[in-house]
């Protein structure tokens, strides 16, 4: 079955149209979602000839389980940097000033409900491998993230964003 971006012109898109992810392209509608659900935001930016990227797809983004976790609690929206310069470029300032370190690609965002990015990473693996959050997985990233956003009162985080 295919997702949302099945429909896109961008060969890195298509190449994801077949991922379990419930996938959106870059379009207002998916920020108008998010907000409307109290949903926090994932992006990922990539393209296609990104070995990174490739990996993520096949390990994270076709996963069952961590697409799962995006599905149920994410408007997860999927960017072609080379089709979309200017988002790369915005979202690689966010990272550095994130991280204090240039990125890369994958491009990992999340995003409170009101995009609002609060957190940075490149390739994240499915799994955890350390304590720290530099060795945390996408799937424990993603559950302590869908936690923390569905306890946040929606009110109160548009009053704070002003």
């Amino acid at each position: 079955m295919s997702n949302r971006l099945a429909n896109e012109d961008s060969p890195y898109l298509q190449q994801h149209k077949d991922n379990p992810v419930d996938w959106w392209p870059w379009c207002d509608e998916a920020f108008q979602k998010a907000e409307a659900e109290n949903k926090a935001i994932f992006i990922s930016i990539g393209y296609s000839s990104c070995h990174w990227c490739h990996v993520m797809e096949e390990k994270v983004f076709q996963n069952q389980e961590c697409a799962k976790i995006l599905n149920e609690n994410f408007i997860a929206i999927k960017v072609d940097r080379e089709e979309r310069p200017d988002i790369d470029k915005y979202y690689q300032k966010v990272y550095r000033l994130l991280n204090n370190r240039t990125g890369g690609w994958p491009t990992s965002i999340f995003c409170t409900p009101q995009n609002k990015p609060f957190y940075a990473g490149t390739y994240i693996p499915p799994e955890s491998h350390s304590g720290s959050i530099e060795g945390m997985g996408f799937k424990e990233i993603t559950q302590i993230i869908a936690t923390k956003v569905k306890a946040m009162d929606p009110k109160l985080l548009k009053m704070l964003q002003r």
